[in-house]
């Protein structure tokens, strides 16, 4: 419906924009700390903390340190956070068996998290990238990226992620079918409370970089993901999407990239009213950080306005890199 203004000077829309006071009171949207989940990078180790140059503030951090990590997302009022392992080279292969390991890195992060910070969410990711010597979501067979045995791999990935607690399985993999199998399985074997918070609207972006180094798949890559992951030319394609992956059994969506795709967060809350989510990539935060460093913009400023924009966009929560340092700014 369109709103209805009268004519100036009976309106003036300057009016509720004079004063702190006013602005709160006509503000439409907020960001909230219970909006966040911060993405997490684990390794190996003890007490062991590994740089990523390309995300500068951003740090792979072992198990122990992880924990710690889940602490202060507590303490600052975050309700969730998501994992992502960097795997040793010599435990990628082209079968990818490391996934569904119960004893990998990320499952053993999980349960180390989950015995001593129960009341924060572990969201998982389930992509065979960090596992794989091709560097690449899915199985590859003779260059192709073979769809369906690559979903029965995620189906043991999901199972075994489940098995060590995890509270909301992230599906990034972009396969068809992935979602109906993976909760046919998790209903199958009881665990019929796991969420799952889909990567449905996936695209093939360039702002991808970062994250890559900071997993450890830049170097393994093989090719491009063009074949699986969504052309950025396209809209009406991440509608059908959501409208498949709810109808498999998907809890939540989400669209990445974040802030270039933010018309497409808007049409998949306005059609499906779903909790829709978006991802603010590693491409999207380095530039962010890059140009604060540079003294170019106000860092902190501009974080908080990206963050207001998903808000806008329609979404009910985002996962940044950002979070703790926009918790640390919301509570003062």
């Amino acid at each position: 419906m369109r709103p209805t203004v009268a004519p100036f000077p009976a309106a003036r829309l300057r009016r509720t924009r004079k004063s702190d006071a006013l602005r709160a009171l006509t503000r439409e949207n907020r960001i909230s700390c219970e909006d966040l989940i911060w993405p997490m990078f684990v390794c190996d180790g003890q007490n062991e903390r590994q740089t990523v140059g390309s995300m500068p503030g951003v740090e792979r951090k072992s198990i122990d340190l992880i924990v710690e990590a889940a602490r202060e997302a507590r303490d600052l009022g975050i309700p969730a956070i998501c994992l992502f392992p960097y795997t040793d080279a010599s435990l990628k292969t082209e079968t990818c068996e490391e996934a569904w390991n119960p004893d990998n890195l990320s499952n053993r992060a999980i349960s180390a998290i989950k015995s001593a910070v129960p009341e924060v969410a572990i969201m998982t990711d389930i992509a065979l990238d960090p596992y794989n010597a091709n560097g690449h979501d899915g199985i590859v067979r003779n260059g192709e990226i073979v769809n369906d045995e690559t979903v029965d791999a995620l189906v043991k990935m999901a199972l075994a992620q489940a098995e060590v607690g995890a509270d909301i399985l992230g599906p990034s993999d972009m396969m068809d079918g992935r979602i109906g199998a993976m909760r046919t399985a998790l209903e199958a074997e009881g665990h019929s409370n796991v969420a799952i918070l889909s990567y449905t609207a996936k695209y093939a972006s360039a702002f991808y970089g970062p994250f890559r180094d900071a997993v450890g798949a830049s170097g393994a890559l093989k090719g491009d993901k063009k074949t699986y992951q969504m052309d950025p030319a396209n809209s009406n394609e991440a509608l059908r999407l959501v409208e498949r992956d709810l109808m498999e059994g998907a809890d939540m969506v989400m669209v990445k990239p974040g802030m270039p795709y933010l018309d497409i967060c808007r049409r998949v809350k306005d059609s499906f009213g779903v909790p829709t989510y978006a991802y603010q990539v590693s491409g999207e935060y380095a530039m962010i950080k890059a140009a604060a460093q540079n003294g170019w913009i106000d860092g902190e400023k501009v974080m908080l306005e990206s963050l207001m924009a998903f808000r806008r966009a329609g979404c009910d929560g985002v996962l940044t890199y950002f979070a703790p340092e926009v918790a640390r700014a919301l509570n003062g």
